[in-house]
């Protein structure tokens, strides 16, 4: 899926090492939206390091008038032992402020999801923080449901 889809006034595309500079500066405003400091330089390695491993796979977003990134999301891929089968993990979506409230953020989960369809996953996961309640409402949309089976916990190193 290297593709690029047309949506409405946006252009969705995987992101390549190409896009590292601009999809950099969205990753540091990510970051900043969960309250961590800016710090462009590592925003560039962390994000510069996913592309040139290919350790996550990332779409981005354009503005068809400016040719301007203003969103991404990043997935991550594990897989389910229970399954036998890929899982991919929605670890990151975001954006731009000045791009927000034009369908960008559903396009970006529309894409994500005919990804991990087209790769054979048998789910596509994400978390978000509780009070985030706007990306609650795109998620509720898009018929995600909360899993209440599990209890996840993290250990933080």
């Amino acid at each position: 899926m290297n593709s690029k889809t047309d949506v409405g006034d946006c252009v969705i595309y995987r992101a390549t090492i190409e896009h590292l500079d601009e999809l950099a500066v969205l990753f540091d405003g990510y970051r900043q939206f969960y309250r961590q400091p800016s710090d462009l330089d590592a925003a560039r390695q962390f994000i510069g390091d996913r592309l040139r491993n290919e350790d996550s796979v990332i779409f981005v977003a354009n503005l068809s008038d400016s040719g301007k990134l203003v969103a991404f999301t990043q997935l991550y891929p594990t897989f389910s032992s229970v399954r036998m089968q890929r899982v991919w993990t929605l670890n990151d979506l975001f954006v731009a402020e000045s791009a927000r409230g034009q369908g960008i953020a559903r396009s970006l989960m529309e894409t994500t999801r005919a990804f991990a369809v087209s790769t054979g996953a048998v789910a596509l996961e994400l978390a978000t923080e509780r009070d985030n309640i706007e990306a609650q409402a795109l998620y509720n949309s898009l018929k995600y449901d909360e899993i209440d089976d599990f209890l996840h916990l993290a250990l933080t190193l």
